[in-house]
């Protein structure tokens, strides 16, 4: 698996955390084929707000924006790159809503993490019970990585 990280906006802040690891994680939880591969970029409050409105008519930035690609795993001819999608995060949108949850920055981040990977694995939260599975899905992934990381 292949974890692309791109840094357009708050590289200080975000290269000492484990991100490309807790991608990993996630994917390999979701039982993704070894070939996937998922880009997550990091931007600002702007570009965020740029895409919100672009693709989903919002204005204004929102936390994180998930991007699927079409396909479905092992359907590569040849074991070709399963390109799952991308996942955009706002720092500073993440440091708001830590602040404002009181929460650190790091968890605040890991979360919106996690969340955009399962929305490009197929889960939603349209509907009441599918929230709070997604919720619930998040906190059994943190936890078992917090565990795993001690």
């Amino acid at each position: 698996m292949e974890v692309h990280l791109n840094f357009e906006h708050g590289e200080g802040r975000l290269s000492p955390l484990p991100l490309r690891e807790l991608a990993l994680f996630v994917l390999a939880h979701q039982g993704l084929p070894p070939h996937t591969e998922v880009s997550v970029t990091f931007v600002t409050d702007e570009r965020m707000a740029e895409l919100n409105e672009e693709f989903r008519g919002i204005a204004g930035a929102t936390d994180v924006l998930s991007f699927e690609c079409d396909g479905t795993p092992g359907s590569e001819p040849g074991g070709a790159a399963y390109l799952l999608g991308d996942v955009v995060i706002a720092p500073d949108v993440a440091a708001c809503q830590a602040q404002e949850f009181s929460t650190g920055f790091a968890e605040e981040v890991s979360l919106l993490l996690v969340h955009g990977l399962l929305h490009l694995c197929g889960h939603d939260h349209q509907e009441e019970n599918e929230a709070q599975g997604m919720e619930d899905l998040e906190g059994d992934i943190l936890g078992t990585w917090a565990q795993q990381r001690q």
